[in-house]
């Protein structure tokens, strides 16, 4: 029998129940996977605690896993039992096993090992649509990005330096701060110990950055506007500390005739022609060494309420996986 986490009620991670499930041999247009890994979000939490809505109780939560197709489907071109495959976007991920429909997964290449791939899909994808297509990074653009030593922060740190930007980061801790600046970083700033803005603003010689991408939320609004050069951009696509409340638009003319945005990964990679060419571009540049996937912390499965614990209260770095 298949075993997964199952939600029955909103709530902490103690909701967080590991049971034996069903499982139907895969329908019309499906693959069954057995799951090598599976990847830890804060996505996950948002619907942990009811901020994202679930369209079904009781349900399986998670996003990102990899593994072996074991089974397929009618109606499923190019999938075989076998392959090696990956995905980002579909709900159900905390199992051993699972059916998903074949236009959300991606084959892996070769050379990428399926542990990580279920680290680098989400948080990778969501990388590369903030650096290539939210805002078109290259030479002479200046950024910051908050949680610099967090799963996206890590691969956008290097990204962003192989692109040719200089990169500003925040991280709460010495030991995250080191981990920033091992991986493309060329400043990053302890939020606990200095006022970022103030930072932001000297290392940028007063004129701030270009754009500020911001996966916090609460905690760093509005200040984060502050290091905004006029006409920036803000980015925000993430609540870590809870929701951005009370903005009004017209906060944005008083920072400098700034521009906002509330991107998503989904909007992103709505069509397959879309996901694939985000995917690929992902695995190109891991597949350059330009950038790293760093797995530093596993979990088993069943454990996966004391992971997103220890996710809440900031005792995570980089990806964590959760293994079946």
């Amino acid at each position: 029998m298949a075993q997964a986490i199952v939600i029955r009620e909103i709530g902490g991670p103690e909701v967080l129940k590991y049971e034996g499930i069903s499982l139907d041999p895969p329908g019309p247009g499906e693959v069954q996977i057995r799951q090598v890994a599976i990847g830890l979000n804060f996505i996950d939490v948002y619907f942990r605690t009811g901020l994202y809505k679930s369209e079904s109780m009781p349900f399986i939560p998670g996003k990102e896993g990899a593994g072996i197709v074991t089974a397929v489907g009618d109606n499923v071109a190019g999938f075989s039992v076998g392959d090696r495959v990956a995905y980002a976007t579909s709900d159900g991920a905390y199992s051993t096993e699972r059916n998903i429909e074949a236009t959300q997964i991606l084959k892996v290449p070769d050379e990428i090992p399926l542990e990580t791939a279920a680290a680098m899909m989400l948080k990778g994808m969501t990388a590369q649509y903030l650096l290539k297509q939210t805002y078109e990074v290259g030479p002479g653009t200046t950024l910051l990005f908050h949680a610099a030593a967090g799963g996206v922060g890590l691969i956008a740190g290097q990204w962003a330096k192989a692109l040719g930007a200089t990169v500003i980061g925040t991280a709460g801790s010495q030991k995250k701060i080191d981990l920033a600046l091992a991986h493309g970083y060329d400043h990053v700033i302890n939020y606990n110990s200095e006022n970022f803005v103030s930072r932001v603003k000297e290392l940028t010689g007063g004129k701030g950055v270009d754009v500020a991408y911001d996966s916090v939320g609460r905690d760093t609004f509005p200040a984060t506007l502050d290091c905004i050069k006029p006409r920036g951009l803000w980015v925000s696509f993430g609540n870590a500390s809870g929701p951005v409340e009370n903005f009004g638009i017209g906060i944005l003319a008083q920072k400098g005739s700034l521009f906002a945005t509330r991107p998503t990964l989904y909007a992103h990679v709505a069509t397959r022609a879309a996901l694939e060419a985000c995917a690929n571009s992902l695995f190109d540049i891991v597949r350059s060494n330009k950038v790293r996937i760093n797995i530093n912390q596993t979990y088993p499965l069943a454990d996966a309420g004391r992971a997103q614990a220890d996710l809440e209260s900031r005792k995570t770095s980089g990806t964590t996986l959760l293994i079946p």
